[in-house]
């Protein structure tokens, strides 16, 4: 999967919005799962696949295996900074509330200050798990299915562990596969 494909954005785009309208209309949507123990602790582990930790191991490991393919790593880093710092805008724009909290699914606009609990659209999770996914499927290939396997696990956690509206994870998985392609694109690995 080389080429980014416009119907998966748009596959992944139109349930978002469908989603977003749900609820903010008030349907329910949000599961409230009783995560507990090691589920609960590896669930959480898992969760953390594309952020920086993970991020950093996956560099480390290409280069550790193809020292001379150094711009391999440095794109997968870039990949992963882009998507979150694009987030992060975004994140900031819109204000949205996570659920269970008091306005929950509100969008309130526009903050300098950094509160958690009103950065819900788009899931950074999810969006960065999507652009380690993309850069690492474009330089590995043949192990593709790992690779989508784990960022989309990542992203289901996000909404299952109730940080997040399914809008918010199909709209952070939209932002990752976009700025991965472009990113790797940008650095020559896709055509």
């Amino acid at each position: 999967m080389t080429l980014m494909n416009p119907w998966i954005l748009i596959s992944l785009l139109l349930p978002a919005a469908v989603f977003m309208v749900l609820e903010m209309r008030g349907v329910p949507v949000v599961l409230q799962l009783p995560f507990k123990g090691d589920i609960k602790r590896e669930s959480q582990w898992l969760a953390q696949f594309g952020q920086a930790v993970a991020t950093a191991a996956a560099m480390a490991l290409i280069y550790a295996f193809e020292p001379s393919q150094w711009l391999k790593p440095v794109a997968v880093g870039a990949a992963v900074t882009c998507t979150s710092l694009s987030v992060f805008v975004i994140k900031r724009l819109t204000g949205r509330v996570r659920p269970n909290r008091e306005n929950a699914g509100k969008f309130l606009g526009p903050t300098l200050k950094h509160a958690n609990w009103r950065e819900s659209f788009p899931s950074s999770h999810s969006a960065c798990a999507i652009a380690l996914t993309v850069s690492l499927s474009i330089l590995y290939p043949q192990a593709q299915v790992v690779f989508w396997s784990l960022g989309l696990i990542t992203a289901v956690l996000r909404y299952l562990m109730d940080a997040h509206w399914p809008s918010d994870v199909l709209a952070g998985i939209a932002a990752g596969y976009v700025a991965g392609h472009l990113v790797m694109r940008g650095f020559g690995f896709v055509a």
